[in-house]
């Protein structure tokens, strides 16, 4: 069975690997009818056919793109990491924050259910 998202997470070492699967599984929980993707060279995600979230694996950190709404609301949590407009990145050699992950997760879900 041909799963892009398990193709490119399994050619990344183990730790990256692990931190991938991580957000994977967290998506999956958290939003089980999101459609799951390849976009952008990266696992992507939608609800209601619109982006909630996608993932990606850099050298030195992991990029979350949450949209821009995501990122000005959690503004205050996410201040300490490098960010570009919706998106942000979380360095390798800092633990993965996972539960402010599964915040903006659920931010981007119920954004995108009140549509």
């Amino acid at each position: 069975m041909n799963d892009p998202v398990q193709e490119y997470i399994d050619q990344f070492d183990n730790e990256t690997r692990s931190r991938l699967i991580k957000i994977r599984q967290l998506v999956k929980q958290l939003a089980p009818t999101a459609i799951e993707g390849f976009s952008y060279s990266m696992p992507s995600y939608k609800l209601n056919k619109k982006p909630l979230i996608y993932f990606a694996a850099y050298k030195e950190h992991i990029g979350l793109y949450a949209t821009p709404n995501a990122h000005a609301y959690f503004k205050d949590q996410l201040k300490r990491y490098k960010q570009g407009k919706g998106s942000v990145q979380f360095p390798h050699n800092e633990e993965l924050p996972l539960l402010l992950i599964k915040e903006i997760i659920e931010f981007n879900i119920q954004h995108l259910l009140a549509k």
